[in-house]
């Protein structure tokens, strides 16, 4: 009686190791061909992950075929049929050895061809990214908490800011700004769109593990073109060295994207703010409340920058950004604007005492001069701030408010779609955008505008949507997206109040009574000045405002400018003259430059102009 053959060698005879080289060969080859041809169809970037997992969860049922069935000349059969002398397993193994060595041979030249064809020299050189992106770009992603109690998200994303802002000191390196960034970070949206978006090669996604002074943060550099992850590591410390372990991350993500450092980029990346580990960790947590603005974000801010300023009486940083808080807290909150003011400014100068670069303190100097009437003086330090950071996107936002507000939309425009390009998808950006398009009658560009990066679903959105919803007609639309902006900006007005104020705008003799009515209950609203331009009550707009505190002179001012009737009427009144001259808007043109829908009439007066 013969022995019996061993589990290998049955293997063998059957050509199931054949089988299983031969599958997995093919596989492979099949995946550099996805990868490489996916991006000219557009496929998703989990194409060739998904190919390979399907590949993997059908290996055994592949090598199970192999054991149970061969082939014969007359056709499939299981193995067990086949008598001993019948099978063919030897010839059929020849045939496949012949299958495996040409499926290696092209896998081999699609490997040959993907490394010195499509990415010659290296994957992220230039001609590895598509036309238009620059290969040294990136976009930094929100971080995702990892702490035990997942309640640091606040802290996971300020620590993905700070180093998206010491990759921003890189010349040769172009970064995404932060919201545009993060906007796209909060949506799990596919790489190659963000690349695309944000015109970037590059992101960076990462998480954070922080429990008590411990953390941990991970790092992934992938590319935008085809999910591929370059680099990856985890860095491990505490708050007490939190500067170095981001200047090694920042360090790795330029030796990876080929940068040479040079002058003072050699010699560190981020500099060490401060020395208090707590006050940078409150720190970290206050700024991403300050970007939110709404809601209690504010206060909360403010707890913790006081917090970190009194443990660290010379982080200047934290005194710049208690300085933007202040500045616009009565905005949002109904907090006295004196107050926010004097608070402000107190801030920003503490914190140009400690460092005279602090450009977002020369900012929030600017907003405030600007957000009481001193037209000519918020000059001066807005310029200091755009020469100190002219990428920095909040700086461009509130510069082009205070050009927009002053009747320069061209101006505003220019600074506008220059902070764009660097901050694509920046909600506030977009919408003034949007803004400055309606004002120039371009109501398709406009509401283009309003759909891009979410910002259809904001305050800001249905403020641009109001507009027009009641161009084209619906009254009843334009009024609701009129309350539903306006009561999210400070005003005490109810929602129902809202809307008969705005059905008065449009409406009949009597509804327009109504609007007023409501209106004289609450003559110290921020917003009823404003809401007065669009009721055709200009004369009465002017003496409220002019006399009022209310620090809203971009809310107000803007609505000047706009192609509606009532607010033509309003720049054209002759109460606009003296108006305009007493509140220091007529200085501030005659120093910068007239708004593009008003010139000088010297021969009405030394002060005269006319407006379309």
């Amino acid at each position: 009686m013969s022995a019996r053959p061993s589990f290998f060698s049955e293997l063998q005879r059957r050509n199931v190791l054949r089988a299983g080289v031969l599958y997995a060969g093919a596989v492979w080859a099949l995946a550099q061909g996805i990868a490489q041809l996916g991006p000219f169809f557009a496929a998703p970037e989990w194409t060739v992950r998904w190919f390979v997992i399907a590949a993997i969860v059908g290996f055994p049922f592949w090598v199970a075929f192999a054991w149970f069935y061969e082939f014969t000349p007359r056709g499939l059969k299981r193995e067990s049929e086949i008598a001993p002398d019948d099978s063919i397993a030897h010839s059929t193994g020849r045939r496949l050895d012949k299958w495996i060595i040409a499926v290696l041979v092209v896998a081999v030249v699609l490997l040959l061809t993907n490394t010195f064809v499509w990415r010659k020299g290296a994957g992220l050189a230039s001609d590895s990214v598509p036309a238009g992106i620059p290969a040294k770009s990136i976009a930094v992603l929100p971080f995702e908490d990892l702490s035990p109690a997942h309640d640091h998200g606040y802290f996971s994303a300020g620590m993905a800011e700070e180093l998206l802002n010491a990759l921003a000191r890189v010349q040769d390196l172009k970064v995404a700004g932060r919201a545009s960034s993060f906007y796209y970070g909060g949506r799990n949206a596919d790489l190659r769109t963000i690349g695309k978006a944000l015109h970037v090669a590059n992101v960076l996604e990462g998480s954070v593990r922080s429990q008590g002074d411990a953390v941990r943060i991970s790092v992934q550099l992938v590319r935008t073109r085809d999910g591929f992850e370059v680099w990856s590591q985890s860095y491990d410390g505490n708050l007490s060295n939190i500067f170095d372990l981001q200047e090694r991350i920042a360090r790795a993500i330029t030796d990876h994207l080929k940068i040479v450092l040079t002058g003072s980029e050699q010699a560190r990346l981020v500099p060490v703010a401060t020395t208090s580990a707590e006050a940078y960790a409150d720190f970290v947590t206050a700024q991403e409340l300050v970007n939110r603005r709404t809601g209690d974000s504010l206060p909360r801010a403010i707890a913790l920058l006081q917090q970190a300023t009194a443990l660290d009486p010379k982080f200047a940083r934290a005194w710049s950004k208690l300085a933007v808080a202040y500045a616009v807290l009565s905005q949002y909150t109904g907090n006295d604007w004196k107050t926010s003011w004097r608070v402000s400014d107190d801030a920003a100068h503490h914190a140009l005492t400690l460092d005279p670069g602090a450009a977002e303190a020369y900012a929030a100097l600017s907003y405030n001069q600007f957000s009481q009437r001193h037209y000519v003086e918020m000059v001066e330090p807005m310029q200091h701030a755009l020469e100190l950071a002219p990428d920095n996107s909040a700086v461009n936002y509130w510069a082009s408010n205070e050009l927009a507000a002053m009747g320069r939309t061209r101006d505003a425009e220019v600074r506008i779609d220059a902070a764009l390009a660097n901050d694509p998808a920046n909600p506030l950006l977009l919408f003034y955008k949007s803004m400055l398009l309606w004002r120039e009658g371009d109501q398709a560009g406009a509401l283009a505008y309003i759909h891009r990066g979410g910002v259809a679903d904001s305050a800001f959105g249905a403020l641009m949507l109001e507009f027009y919803d009641a161009a084209h007609g619906d009254l009843a639309g334009s009024a609701r997206q009129f309350a539903d902006s306006t009561s999210k900006m400070g005003t005490k007005i109810s929602a129902a109040d809202l809307q008969a104020i705005y059905r008065g705008t449009y409406g009949d003799a009597a509804q327009h009574q109504t609007a007023l009515k409501i209106l004289a209950t609450h003559l110290d609203d921020d917003w009823t000045p404003t809401m007065l331009l669009q009721l055709d009550e200009p004369k009465r707009s002017f003496d409220l405002y002019e006399h009022g505190h209310s620090g809203l002179s971009d809310a107000y001012l803007n609505w000047l400018w706009q192609p509606e009737p009532w607010s033509r009427t309003a720049r054209q009144a002759p109460a606009f003259q003296g108006f305009a001259r007493r509140i220091g808007m007529v200085d501030y043109w005659k120093s910068q430059g007239w708004p593009d829908l008003c010139n000088p009439a010297p021969s009405a007066g030394a002060e005269a102009f006319v407006c379309q």
